[in-house]
């Protein structure tokens, strides 16, 4: 057996794993578009959710759903709801059944649009910052 073609194949195979994406939770967003895009919700996610949670909850067992609703009212108030959920994973899907969920929700009267979609973006967050302090403090 030659060595150098099995040590280029080696060395190939271990430079492409270095190079790997590290894994992450599968997340998912079923909000209204018009309050929050898929790329928020993420980032809220990832920068909320601690490197030591996957030692507690491995990555390939557990999941997480963030849904945002709402909108203006005939008064012009908005009205947000957001909900932030850890669900069991079965494959590459979730299974809903919820695990650990919390809900945050706020009105604000005569805000624009921008400003809704901020109130929405701080609601989820408040709401992933509770699901995250449950799961630490279990």
């Amino acid at each position: 057996m030659k060595l150098i073609p099995l040590f280029g194949a080696l060395l190939l195979t271990s430079t492409s794993l270095t190079f790997a994406a590290p894994a992450a939770y599968l997340m998912l967003d079923h909000s209204s578009n018009a309050l929050m895009d898929k790329a928020t919700a993420q980032a809220l996610w990832q920068e909320r959710l601690p490197a030591k949670l996957v030692k507690l909850y491995p990555i390939r067992k557990w999941g997480f759903v963030s849904e945002v609703a709402g909108g203006f009212d005939e008064a012009r108030v908005c009205v947000v709801t957001a909900r932030a959920m850890m669900m069991p994973r079965s494959g590459k899907t979730l299974v809903f059944q919820p695990a650990h969920t919390a809900t945050a929700f706020a009105s604000q009267a005569g805000a624009t649009m921008p400003q809704c979609r901020a109130l929405a973006k701080a609601k989820l967050a408040e709401a992933i910052a509770a699901v995250e302090s449950t799961l630490l403090a279990l």
